[in-house]
């Protein structure tokens, strides 16, 4: 059994791994994932299965993109999982393997894959619902759907799997509108440099 460790405990182990500066638009969604799995890690019933691997290497990828230098990303995503006692390598193998499990599935196939592959009662996470998300959004027949199609597939897989849908519905929101602020802060970043390119022009 690893000894838990605090958030403060957990700061100063992925400062230590991770001495690099991280960009302030980046800073806070690192600090709360940081927090997140630390807390995680105390709750006893709580289980690393596939669903909560492939939440949090799909919620990394899609949180992190434009990151910069790039080739930090592994280094990142490995000081997070070791400073809060989680195996990086192992997350990701699992949330491979798993997401191969469940490609070219419809929503119907991919709730009974999830039903048949939860065989004891999954811990309610944020990162165990945007897992679910991850999997319900990749399923062929909502390719061409819209939000409020998805939204209701949705809620009845997190209901057949006796999940809160509530929870789930403020997860995937909150998750959702932080990828569209990022998106709208990287935009203006870019917006910004090429003025100042300009002006330096001049």
């Amino acid at each position: 059994m690893k000894e838990k460790l605090t958030v403060t405990d957990s700061k100063k182990l992925f400062h230590e791994k991770f001495p690099y500066v991280i960009p302030g638009l980046y800073k806070r969604i690192v600090d709360e994932m940081l927090v997140e799995l630390n807390l995680l890690n105390h709750q006893n019933e709580f289980t690393q299965d596939y669903i909560f691997c492939i939440g949090l290497t799909e919620t990394f990828k899609e949180l992190m993109k434009g990151y910069k230098p790039e080739k930090h990303l592994d280094l990142l995503f490995e000081s997070l999982c070791s400073s809060t006692n989680f195996e990086a390598k192992e997350i990701n193998e699992i949330s491979q393997k798993s997401q191969k499990e469940f490609q070219e599935k419809t929503s119907k196939d991919i709730l009974k894959l999830l039903i048949e592959k939860s065989n004891s009662k999954l811990y309610p996470s944020r990162i165990l619902n945007l897992g679910i998300y991850v999997l319900i959004s990749n399923a062929q027949d909502l390719k061409e759907k819209n939000e409020s199609d998805i939204y209701k597939v949705t809620s009845d897989i997190f209901e057949k799997l006796s999940l809160s849908t509530n929870k789930a519905e403020k997860d995937i929101g909150i998750y959702k509108s932080s990828i569209a602020k990022m998106e709208q802060a990287k935009e203006l970043i870019e917006e910004l440099k090429i003025k100042d390119k300009k002006k330096s022009q001049k």
